[in-house]
């Protein structure tokens, strides 16, 4: 019996990653799609029906290129940096609900704050062992950026955990039968929402690629598989968050095919505010964090508990 477990556990780990890569394929061409139709003009058609077949071309280029790496880059940081980078995104999911129940144990929001932190580090050591200065400077501001909106990202979690009082996601499940949270806890969806774009290094938060400043960032020094790693990481990461989104305030219910519809409209969002809105100055950026989202986050924490403890006292 446990071994059937096992197997199954196993099967639908790799269908997960699967699903998740071609996911991610498809994203980057729905972006490109978006993109062009916003700036009226086609975007990828050439390729297979529709350009359908972009992404596997995008791929197959990517990852036949030439690769090269900086004679006085620390070589083997420099080449294990996006592996790990990917692996911890592609780990996030892992803490994901899924119909054959797969990892879904019951400190799994713990777990996302944990592997998400990690990848913190990736991006440093990336950025550091390239030795330029150009990738150092992107990789100070996307790692200043990530920590100061991980900090919103956790307290905002740490507010619907005081209702739910469990860590467990499929709690968020039960809790959204009859009433969304994003009516529950509007103000908050909001913020989560913008911090999420931060922690991605999204439009208009994407210091770490300042085109006009630093060129690429962090990945200026990447070239073929390498910089292939940190763009599946970065769109994987878009997915996940989109995941989370529908699950904290939209429903939440994988039960449901309209679950995922929710999850392709809120990446759409995603490409959306790319396109729209110019890049935010980066003084303002950590206004915006430590500033305002911090006061008024701890303002609504204290906001739930009381409510969560008035409830308690009635129920008891």
């Amino acid at each position: 019996m446990i071994l059937n477990d096992l197997i199954l556990m196993f099967i639908s780990l790799i269908l997960l990653i699967i699903m998740v890569l071609i996911g991610v394929a498809f994203l980057t061409l729905l972006e490109r799609k978006v993109l062009g139709y916003i700036q009226i003009r086609k975007g990828p058609n050439k390729v297979g029906l529709i350009g359908i077949l972009q992404p596997f071309g995008d791929a197959i280029k990517l990852f036949s290129k030439e690769q090269i790496y900086p004679l006085m880059s620390n070589y083997w940081i420099y080449y294990f940096s996006p592996i790990m980078n990917l692996f911890f995104s592609l780990f996030l999911w892992m803490c994901m609900p899924f119909f054959s129940i797969l990892f879904n144990f019951n400190l799994s929001l713990l777990f996302f704050l944990s592997i998400s932190s990690l990848s913190v580090y990736t991006i440093m050591m990336a950025g550091w062992s390239s030795n330029s200065n150009y990738s150092m400077l992107g990789s100070l501001r996307s790692v200043a950026q990530t920590i100061s909106y991980e900090v919103s990202l956790a307290l905002i979690l740490l507010t619907f955990l005081f209702l739910l009082m469990s860590f467990s996601m499929m709690d968020f499940l039960k809790f959204q039968k009859y009433m969304w949270f994003f009516f529950l806890y509007f103000p908050l969806c909001l913020m989560w929402f913008v911090s999420c774009l931060a922690e991605t290094n999204r439009t208009p938060f994407d210091f770490a690629e300042g085109e006009s400043e630093l060129v690429s960032g962090f990945n200026v020094e990447y070239s073929s598989g390498g910089f292939a790693m940190i763009f599946l990481a970065e769109y994987s990461n878009i997915l996940f968050m989109s995941m989370l989104c529908s699950f904290f305030f939209l429903g939440g219910n994988i039960y449901s095919w309209v679950f995922y519809l929710k999850i392709v409209i809120l990446s759409f969002l995603w490409i959306w505010v790319r396109g729209t809105l110019p890049r935010y100055r980066y003084d303002k950026l950590m206004y915006l964090a430590w500033k305002i989202y911090l006061p008024i986050v701890l303002n609504f924490l204290i906001f739930y508990v009381s409510i969560s403890v008035s409830l308690m006292t009635l129920i008891l």
